[in-house]
């Protein structure tokens, strides 16, 4: 089963805690804190496998989470990091957002890896909060927790060449004639129900065709099978438009490449401007005024050549001119991103809202960081809280805001009445 377009959820691992340990050693007065760090969170990455040309891994398993990281340890002993999930996909499959749309990454590139999202930092153990003043904190911080994402993978397929053209005028035929491709082959409309990919030797050369099956007029609006695998056309170099010249099915044949070409402009203008090949197949079939009248609208515009892919007719002079053509055509390149950091973590942005006389709210990224370090059941580090609400001027941003002695702030699930 084909598959190249399918929704999943992916979670990087979350980090571990820190940990609250003292060192009790037998001949060491008054220990001091070893609570060790707690280990990153796993991240979640996205690799290319060469194994794989569809999607249909994702049809059941759809949900994918990164290992959350180890608390820390006694004697100064860090957590273990989580491990990272690698996630293998097939070249060409371009990862979105769900909500926004907004392409996150292009999976195109061999042995690299596509960091998606990152693990949460590991909490600090209590040896990290130790000062001479505080020689034994009994509170560590709390590891950095992820969020779940919703992400589309589409898949564009990367081929050289895309073979188009109405069904039943030859395309699977003429790919499985000049490829290792072994595509199924019957005589009804939309015999070809996915892509097909085959690799065209040509001396010491190669490159890729694939089949694009299903275009029919109305495909760019979601008519017939067309309108879901006109994607992977936009990877290719460059067209070779296949028209039946023998009219066996009573249709026009220049109608059908006017049509085709519509149907490529209304999808992505792009398209237009690909080199385009034309192969008048089933020439052996046809009758030297079908082709002399087809050849006599088109030919100057674009280079045909006629072939029957049924008795190998012109097969080599085909390939020949499609290598040709291809020397001059630039490699395709990946597209562009629109966002590189999906889950982009903020530490610092501080939100006072007054939501009623008396009563403040302090929200934002600097909140919920300094909340993971924060036991208010602990002495010392409620007067750490207290102190970095006076360090970092939050207490001061209160104050413009129009707090005065007496009145109640929450940050967070902590709620304190306000004192100058």
């Amino acid at each position: 089963m084909f598959l190249d377009k399918v929704t999943i959820f992916v979670k990087a691992g979350n980090g571990g805690k820190g940990a609250v340990s003292f060192r009790k050693e037998k001949y060491v007065a008054n220990g001091g804190p070893d609570g060790g760090n707690g280990g990153r969170g796993g991240d979640i990455i996205f690799k290319v496998s060469r194994d794989l040309n569809t999607l249909i891994n994702f049809r059941y398993e759809k949900h994918f989470k990164a290992e959350n990281g180890e608390g820390g340890g006694r004697k100064n002993c860090n957590g273990k990091q989580g491990r990272n999930l690698i996630i293998p996909v097939p070249r060409g499959t371009v990862v979105r957002e769900f909500e926004t749309g907004r392409i996150i990454a292009d999976i195109f590139e061999e042995d690299k890896d596509y960091i998606i999202l990152k693990g949460g930092r590991g909490g600090r153990g209590n040896a990290f909060f130790a000062t001479p003043t505080r020689q034994a904190p009994h509170f560590s911080e709390e590891g950095e927790q992820t969020k779940e994402f919703n992400l589309v993978l589409e898949l564009k397929t990367i081929a050289d060449v895309g073979i188009i053209g109405f069904p039943n005028v030859g395309k699977s035929t003429l790919l499985s004639t000049i490829s290792n491709a072994k595509p199924k082959i019957a005589n009804y409309h939309f015999t070809t129900l996915f892509p097909n990919l085959g690799v065209v030797q040509y001396f010491e050369h190669s490159f890729v065709v694939a089949d694009i099956p299903g275009l029919i007029e109305g495909a760019s609006g979601g008519l017939g099978l067309g309108h879901d695998f006109l994607r992977h056309i936009e990877r290719t170099r460059m067209l070779v438009h296949v028209i039946d010249i023998s009219s066996v099915d009573g249709r026009d044949p220049y109608n059908d490449f006017l049509v085709i070409n519509d149907e490529l402009k209304t999808f992505n203008k792009k398209l237009t401007k690909l080199p385009q090949l034309v192969v008048l197949n089933k020439v052996d079939i046809a009758t030297p005024e079908q082709i002399t009248e087809f050849k006599k609208k088109v030919g100057k515009k674009y280079k045909v050549i006629e072939v029957s892919a049924l008795i190998r007719t012109n097969i080599e002079e085909m390939v020949t001119e499609i290598y040709k053509m291809l020397k001059d055509i630039p490699q395709p390149e990946a597209m562009p991103t629109e966002v590189m950091e999906i889950d982009k973590r903020d530490t610092t942005s501080i939100n006072i809202l007054k939501k009623k006389e008396g009563y403040f709210e302090v929200s934002g990224g600097y909140v919920d960081n300094l909340i993971r370090s924060i036991v208010l059941s602990d002495y010392a580090s409620n007067a750490y809280f207290q102190r970095r609400l006076k360090d970092d001027g939050i207490l001061e941003m209160l104050k413009v805001k129009g707090a005065t002695n007496g009145d109640t702030i929450r940050i967070s699930d902590i709620e304190f009445e306000m004192l100058d």
